[in-house]
């Protein structure tokens, strides 16, 4: 599930223009964020976004795969050059996206 730091910043340029774009290092990957809401993970040296109906839609050619293994399939992001159709991709997964669970508070005792 490893990635470099290198094609991280790489997604990370090819996306930035959508505008409040953020990544975290996870578990060897990364997860990228947009509005604080999870819209896809790079791992591998991939950049998968979360499947939904417009992604799907917006991008029928695309591989479904799963970004690392036990993980459920998403869209694989290979052409980071669209920069339009990348843009409008990420609006609209993250209008389908359910909003974040809150945070439950940790208790000190």
């Amino acid at each position: 599930m490893a990635s470099d730091l290198e094609f991280m910043e790489y997604v990370f340029d090819s996306i930035k223009g959508v505008g409040d774009i953020t990544y975290k290092k996870m578990f060897g990957g990364y997860c990228v964020y947009y509005k604080n809401k999870v819209i896809g993970l790079v791992c591998e040296n991939q950049f998968v976004i979360k499947k939904t109906d417009i992604g799907k839609e917006l991008l029928p050619n695309n591989d479904e795969m799963p970004p690392y293994k036990g993980a459920k399939p998403g869209i694989l992001i290979e052409n980071l050059h669209e920069q339009n159709l990348i843009k409008e991709v990420i609006q609209k997964t993250y209008e389908q996206l359910p909003e974040p669970k809150p945070k439950k508070k940790k208790f000190k005792k």
